[in-house]
């Protein structure tokens, strides 16, 4: 938007209201991808246009119709021309992602946080664990920004948690959101590639969101995806590389009547095919969401040499 459109937009729109509506129509014009917390695009333009004000994203019809100041205004459409011309997702242009209704620092050294996990996390991992008996210790594994440690510190008061990535990177974003969550007793970020890191450790849950993007689907993500670091999304030709692993290893790493829960989304076709005989609980959810597993450590040690022999062949 050139500085002349500027001055044409903000004679003519007035109100929050205004401009949400405009910045939808610009976004659709646009053809941008949701993807990354917003799935529609007046949504995308509501987000934006309260992060320029420092207002909630929840606001009554009354505030919508209030009528903008021209800084304001000017302000807002310099975010709707960063979201068109760059195409990055909108929590990378406010640093702010929500999950399991928590908020979190995101920029481009981590994923956007938009697991279905939080749901579970939300339901206190139901009907695996209960009030009377839940998990002690948690392992997220491929912790990336830490919202899914930290989601769990958040409903497991009383758990201790490990974070774990391989990147450097990303667990100095995890550090700056386990600091502002105040939970630095709770929950510990460690290097580590896979269990590398926790070596002899054992967990009564361990979750994990690990890179499985296949290859195929790599090639054909939309521009908003290339903005998030692709260690965290692709992960060989089938997207299995890492899970192979989590599935060879976990067994070792779980507590008695402990239990692996794990996202592969698009990839639980290859996850099906690759091992036919396990009997994969996959998860539903309200909210939307697929692509999630549970398997007991029972289930685990029963198909390990499945599971390491994957591991060799792969």
């Amino acid at each position: 938007m050139s500085g002349s459109n500027f001055n044409d937009i903000t004679e003519q729109l007035h109100t929050i209201a205004d401009y949400c509506r405009y910045g939808a129509s610009a976004f659709n014009q646009a053809e941008l991808f949701y993807g990354h917390g917003n799935d529609n695009a007046l949504s995308e333009a509501h987000t934006l246009v309260m992060f320029a004000l420092s207002l909630p994203e929840e606001m009554s019809e009354q505030v919508m119709n209030c009528r903008l100041l021209t800084h304001e205004k000017e302000n807002i459409l310099e975010l709707f021309t960063q979201r068109i011309e760059t195409q990055r997702p909108v929590a990378y242009i406010t640093n702010l992602a929500y999950f399991a209704q928590l908020p979190f620092y995101v920029d481009e050294r981590v994923l956007v946080p938009r697991s279905p996990i939080g749901e579970l996390i939300e339901n206190h991992f139901a009907p695996y664990f209960s009030e009377e008996k839940p998990p002690q210790r948690i392992l997220d594994l491929c912790t990336g920004s830490g919202c899914i440690a930290i989601a769990c510190a958040s409903y497991f008061h009383e758990a201790e948690i490990d974070a774990v990535d391989l990147s450097i990177d990303a667990l100095d974003v995890a550090h700056i959101n386990i600091e502002n969550h105040g939970l630095s007793a709770q929950v510990i970020p460690i290097q580590s590639d896979v269990f590398s890191g926790v070596s002899g450790q054992k967990y009564d849950l361990i979750v994990t969101n690990p890179p499985y993007v296949d290859q195929e689907d790599i090639d054909s993500l939309p521009a908003e995806f290339t903005h998030e670091p692709e260690m965290g999304l692709g992960c060989g030709e089938d997207g299995l590389d890492i899970v192979r692993v989590i599935l060879a290893e976990s067994a070792i790493h779980l507590n008695e009547d402990g239990v692996l829960i794990c996202e592969v989304g698009n990839s639980q076709y290859h996850v099906e095919a690759l091992y036919p005989q396990v009997d994969f609980t996959w998860l539903s959810f309200e909210r939307g969401g697929h692509g999630v597993f549970m398997l007991s450590k029972a289930q685990l040690e029963q198909h390990k040499q499945t599971f390491l022999a994957a591991v060799k062949t792969a």
